[in-house]
């Protein structure tokens, strides 16, 4: 057989694309190569065992992250809407500002309400006068009655017209508040504080006939919401863990919470855990979080679409594995070479949580204390007896030359 040379970064790339029966394969065959070839790996029954870089796992305490889309939502929204009909004659605030509470906004037509609101006044003079005169009437038939002046008919009459004058002048007052309400709100001010954007209505523009006609949205944005969701199944077995002792549970206040923008990048401010509904979704499964931002540069807008990572529990004796120790197949399992204390190479399913920076989460398969191969997948095959070397991360070149 001919001599074959094969690079550490295609050997890594080779174990990371191929199904590990394959890989197995290409080992045993390169092994097979190496027997006839000095320079090749020799295991041969007179060569000495092939050297692998082992690295041996540990156990402490993590956190138990989850990664989970969602969208940005503002704290407040207030839709400023037309509460009275008319022309609307001025638009009074500069569209992508910020505006304060009780600040105006637009000027509806005020003449037809200031019309009504003075036909109301006179309505109460009216219903004063005609109200004084049955007082009157009433007081006179009082002392008539007394005499048999007048018949007690005419005076229950006069007692009569008395209450019914009190009752107009009450409806005469209901009416004027009323029309003085009206023509407040022809002034249209920001019921919040917050960002208002573009108006909804231009000058001229016949608002409020029929409908309250929505005129502008204000937004406050300076602290945020982004709410997400998390599977009910994900979201019981970490319940489950926790209840179980296997985790210990956060509270809001303690979960770290951060922000993964559409272009990738983290946000710069860390947020806080709100809430988590009660219920689930019928319709899809999930649970609904709520977490909160600070946005003091309005980098985040309502609407925008992210991912947050948040933690949920810690787990006191979790074991992490190098991603570069594991190899997936086609049908996305997971393996790894564990090195027996008999230095025997020993394929190894396992099963894989989160990912942290360059490691994966051990659910199953792998223990502390246990040596998994990090390079020389491709040297050996089950049961190969192996020489194992203490994996040493390759130092970056620029961190290298600073530490000369």
């Amino acid at each position: 057989m001919s001599h074959t040379t094969i690079s550490r970064a295609a050997l890594h790339s080779l174990r990371r694309s191929l199904p590990i029966t394959l890989v197995l394969a290409v080992g045993a065959l390169l092994s097979g190569c190496g027997s006839k070839n000095p320079s090749g790996p020799q295991t041969g029954p007179n060569q000495p065992p092939p050297e692998v870089t082992v690295e041996t796992l540990t156990s402490g305490p993590i956190r138990v992250t989850a990664e989970l889309p969602g969208r940005l939502e503002p704290i407040r929204t207030a839709e400023v809407r037309a509460r009275v009909s008319g022309i609307l004659l001025k638009k009074a605030y500069r569209e992508g500002s910020d505006v304060k509470e009780g600040e105006l906004l637009f000027l509806i037509d005020p003449a037809p309400l200031e019309a009504t609101r003075n036909s109301a006044k006179a309505n109460v003079v009216k219903a004063e006068a005609n109200l004084k005169l049955a007082e009157v009437q009433e007081a006179r038939f009082r002392k008539l009655v007394s005499g048999n002046a007048v018949s007690q008919q005419e005076h229950d009459a006069a007692i009569a017209a008395a209450d019914v004058a009190r009752a107009e002048l009450g409806v005469a007052h209901s009416v004027l508040k009323t029309a003085e309400l009206n023509l407040s709100y022809a002034t249209v001010e920001a019921p919040i504080s917050g960002f208002v954007g573009g108006a909804d209505v231009t000058e001229g523009a016949l608002v409020g006939q029929g409908e309250a006609t929505r005129m502008a949205v204000i937004q406050q944005i300076d602290t945020i919401y982004f709410d997400f969701t998390q599977s009910s199944t994900e979201w019981l077995r970490l319940r489950r863990a926790v209840k179980e002792g296997r985790f210990q549970g956060l509270n809001a206040a303690e979960a770290k919470v951060s922000l993964l923008l559409e272009d990738g990048t983290v946000y710069q401010h860390p947020g806080r855990l709100l809430f988590s509904d009660v219920s689930v979704d019928l319709s899809t499964g999930n649970v609904t979080l709520r977490a909160e931002f600070p946005n003091p540069d309005r980098i985040l807008l309502p609407g925008m679409f992210a991912r947050v990572k948040v933690e949920q529990a810690v787990d006191e004796n979790a074991v992490t594995v190098p991603q570069q120790a594991v190899i997936r197949d086609v049908t996305g399992s997971s393996t790894a070479f564990v090195v027996t204390p008999e230095n025997t190479i020993e394929p190894r399913k396992v099963e894989l949580g989160s990912a942290m920076d360059n490691r994966w989460v051990v659910l199953s398969g792998l223990k502390s204390g246990e040596r998994v191969v990090m390079e020389g997948h491709m040297k050996v095959a089950p049961g190969t007896v192996v020489t194992p070397v203490p994996f040493a991360a390759e130092v970056p070149a620029a961190a290298a030359a600073q530490s000369k």
